[in-house]
């Protein structure tokens, strides 16, 4: 079971530039409670552009790392995975947390640096495309798989995420209302 180091995550969240809503302010409360059981989360995020679904995702991302935990996040684009690089790293500045990026802008040196920290813990937050979900990636405590618009990943690439499932926590977000 992971909980928030009170101190620290209050003033993780102090933050957050914006008043949380009702919803984002339902949705983190859900997520803490299910870091907190122990149990693997699968859960959803369903929101539109701009509802605040990244905020879930780096408290998340907060627990799990001051816990000793890895997290993955992981972006169907470059693009999108360099926006979520930026918020992490704005976020956690001055945190105990080593955040590094994975996806084919990374050079061939950062990625094998980023390879072997997910591998020896030193890594405490990889945020990447479908990259990290290369057979050569290993991490050394994967605690929270972070998956960003899933249904823009390919059908090879879906199955792989289904595989940590089992015993991962697996928060996934998504701006599309599922049919």
């Amino acid at each position: 079971p992971m909980a928030p180091a009170a101190g620290a995550y209050d003033e993780f969240c102090a933050r957050f530039p914006y008043v949380e809503t009702e919803d984002q302010e339902n949705a983190i409360g859900d997520v803490v409670e299910d870091l907190a059981k122990g149990r693997p989360m699968d859960r959803l995020i369903c929101g539109d552009v701009g509802f605040g679904k990244t905020e879930v995702a780096l408290r998340a991302a907060f627990i799990v790392a001051m816990t000793g935990r890895q997290a993955a996040v992981i972006a169907p684009t470059t693009l999108l995975a360099r926006q979520h690089l930026r918020s992490f790293n704005e976020r956690f500045r001055g945190f105990p947390v080593k955040i590094a990026p994975l996806s084919r802008l990374v050079s061939n040196a950062d990625a094998e640096k980023a390879r072997a920290g997910l591998a020896d813990g030193t890594v405490d937050i990889v945020v990447g495309t479908h990259a990290l979900l290369s057979k050569s990636i290993k991490y050394r405590d994967l605690g929270l798989l972070v998956i960003d618009e899933e249904q823009h990943f390919g059908v090879k690439h879906k199955e792989r995420l289904k595989e940590y499932r089992a015993d991962t926590h697996v928060l996934t977000l998504t701006a599309t209302r599922a049919r």
